[in-house]
């Protein structure tokens, strides 16, 4: 019987061997169908081939941040984990995260549009697989009502045009409104959202070349500037000076919507064809866009980076991206995946938005500062929305950024 129990022995002996190698991995709790695109794309992964098995772990959004930083505190971080992209320079300054670069094949990471990479100096720390573009939204009928150009991606309205829109949509009466900016929205919408219109005036938060001067850049005159435009536009009534829901332009109580790319499917349901997406205005230094979605990254953490590797180079795929975007209106990050889609692809009917993404994208600055910035922006645009000095608040600003990009020895970028 001896020779019989070493043959069984060697066999599950055997099975135990070929059995995966499990790579961990945490992701923020999103909306239903893109968790269900993240499943499936998981899944799709772990049958394509046997030598990996990625196990999925979901965090609440809330929390998702906090349990990252913990993690990487007691070096107890998976071997992937989603992030927001502009978060990515803060964990790869604090050595939680690897660089990219050398580990995706070259020709795959090229391929991806630069706002569907996570940069911190100069090198690659995270890839995403889908964007959003930042658009206006309104009613043809509207403007051709109004006899209104409508705006093209390659063509959109200039500043006068702009608020010449705003002021005969409050002219006629039929809003309470011309347009909502989401003023009033406490998350990253207004660093997100706003920034970009103040780049347009021809302002920023940071010098990009440095990334240490604040000072002259985000309390420059263009910046002071777009502040008290913004206040115009509420003493004038273009923008609703209260908090209104996210129906507020289905239920007609504004012109125009501020939005991103996201609401496509949902606002063509509602108004058909009557739907007109725009581009956002140009305020005289171009149309600017926010860039930048949720990443995939690896963690400097990860045992098996070959693994962990292999299967973000698998999302990347132009077939992987292609079914991504298919889930919501989430455009993918390749030119090649975009022509794998209906919607995005060349003559399909959203493709200004991914063209927009293309022209207009400007990721938010790749710095670990950028928490204490976005935090200290918000707090100097809602103060001068509510009246606030524009060059008071703005100093207020960068005094608190400085301080705390002192206190972190300017995360690395030298003076």
């Amino acid at each position: 019987m001896a020779p019989m129990f070493v043959a069984l022995g060697a066999l599950f002996s055997s099975c135990a061997l070929a059995a995966p190698t499990e790579i961990s991995l945490w992701r923020h709790v999103a909306g239903v169908a893109e968790m269900k695109a993240s499943l499936a794309a998981i899944g799709r992964f772990n049958e394509s081939q046997e030598r990996w098995k990625v196990v999925p772990d979901y965090v609440p959004e809330k929390a998702y941040i906090q349990s990252i930083n913990a993690a990487a505190g007691a070096n107890l971080l998976p071997c992937i984990i989603d992030i927001d992209q502009p978060l990515v320079p803060y964990f790869a300054w604090k050595d939680a995260l690897t660089p990219l670069d050398n580990l995706i094949q070259s020709d795959l990471l090229n391929s991806i549009n630069e706002s569907g990479k996570g940069r911190y100096r100069s090198s690659v720390y995270s890839v995403g697989q889908f964007d959003v573009s930042l658009v206006m939204y309104t009613r043809k009928s509207l403007l051709e009502e109004l006899s209104l150009r409508i705006p093209t991606f390659d063509q959109p309205w200039d500043r006068p045009e702009f608020e010449w829109a705003l002021s005969v949509i409050k002219e006629l009466g039929e809003f309470e409104y011309p347009i909502d900016l989401r003023a009033h929205d406490k998350t990253e919408w207004i660093s997100y959202a706003w920034v970009p219109l103040m780049q347009s005036w021809g302002a920023d938060l940071i010098d990009r070349d440095t990334y240490v001067d604040v000072e002259g850049v985000l309390n420059s005159d263009k910046a002071v500037g777009f502040g008290s435009w913004l206040q115009i536009l509420k003493s004038q009534g273009f923008i609703p000076t209260e908090y209104l829901d996210d129906n507020a332009f289905i239920d007609g109580k504004v012109g125009m919507l501020y939005s991103g790319s996201w609401m496509l499917k949902d606002l063509e349901a509602e108004f058909g064809e009557d739907l007109a997406v725009l581009p956002a205005p140009d305020l005289e230094n171009g149309v600017v866009i926010g860039g930048g979605s949720w990443h995939w990254a690896i963690t400097s953490s990860c045992e098996h980076t070959e693994g962990a590797k292999e299967f973000l180079s698998f999302l990347l795929s132009p077939d992987e991206l292609a079914k991504v975007s298919e889930t919501a209106s989430l455009f993918p990050t390749s030119e090649a995946a975009a022509e794998l889609t209906k919607e995005y692809a060349k003559g399909g009917k959203w493709r200004g938005v991914f063209e927009m993404s293309k022209m207009y994208a400007k990721p938010r600055p790749a710095t670990p500062a950028y928490t204490a910035i976005s935090v200290h922006y918000r707090k100097a645009m809602s103060d001068i929305f509510e009246g606030v000095d524009p060059k008071i608040a703005l100093d207020l600003a960068v005094e608190n950024i400085e301080a705390a990009m002192a206190r972190n020895r300017n995360y690395g970028f030298s003076e």
